[in-house]
């Protein structure tokens, strides 16, 4: 609505303009408007076609500077971070995939409900296979409300974790890349999963409500509120948020800037 009145603004200044005279303030032109309205809309029925194409000019216009001003505002986060790298909590507990001990870390803030975040999924493989023993790459937990398996999912994850933390690696895996049936089948094709995974499915059960998980996945949520990612997926790549479903070319350039910098 806001983004509506600004192009009818900059319609009536362009009216004004086209139909002669001197040019108003804008601050006098809308305290005209909206004292007599039936002067734009004189306006638009004597020139309907003008008045399309004036605002959809003004609005091709405010797009174009809306995306300018937002990949400076974003490219300006990105080079804050680099800087100041955000530093979320990393234990050696964790299931992990990569290298241990490589130089970059990602932590990833996901929903396996999430169709996003089964994107993101397929970029960490990605992204893993294209630095082997450089990245890590660290699952931890956002599940949204409005996705009513991402929780039991979580907790079934960081429970097997107890167990395996490859297993629950494998978990995992299954889960992101047949989310279709997460959708359709619910908890039965998660403890089906956890059987396929090698886990034991009544320990499983038994700690999936315990305080450890619990609070673990409690942990990851505030977590990810504090660096304000409130959407899934997310990402922390060594300091560096990456807040969305972007593509390997994204983390690419964040990983070879980290890389760079540590030689």
């Amino acid at each position: 609505m806001k983004k509506m009145s600004q192009i009818l603004l900059l319609a009536g200044l362009s009216f004004t303009v086209i139909l002669g005279g001197c040019t108003p303030s804008a601050d006098q032109l809308k305290k005209k408007m909206e004292e007599n309205p039936e002067i734009i809309f004189s306006a638009i029925e004597k020139n309907p076609k003008k008045f399309m194409e004036v605002v959809q000019k003004a609005a091709r216009e405010a797009e174009a500077q809306s995306r300018q001003d937002a990949e400076k505002d974003e490219q300006s986060r990105i080079e804050n971070e680099m800087k100041n790298p955000l530093q979320p909590v990393l234990s050696d507990d964790r299931a992990m995939k990569g290298d241990k001990d490589a130089p970059i870390t990602i932590v990833g803030y996901s929903d396996f409900q999430c169709p996003f975040c089964s994107r993101g999924f397929q970029t960490m493989e990605q992204v893993i296979s294209a630095y082997p023993g450089k990245v890590r790459y660290i699952h931890k937990h956002l599940p949204l409300p409005n996705h009513p398996m991402a929780m039991p999912a979580a907790k079934r994850y960081e429970a097997i974790a107890l167990q395996s933390k490859d297993k629950a690696l494998k978990f995992h895996d299954e889960i992101f890349k047949s989310q279709d049936k997460l959708n359709t089948q619910g908890e039965k094709f998660l403890d089906a999963s956890a059987k396929k995974a090698g886990a034991d499915v009544a320990k499983m059960k038994k700690d999936m409500d315990g305080k450890v998980v619990q609070s673990r996945i409690q942990a990851d949520m505030e977590e990810a509120q504090k660096f304000e990612i409130h959407g899934t997926p997310g990402f922390i790549v060594s300091g560096v948020s990456v807040r969305g479903a972007y593509p390997f070319e994204t983390f690419k350039e964040i990983i070879d800037k980290k890389l760079a910098a540590a030689k």
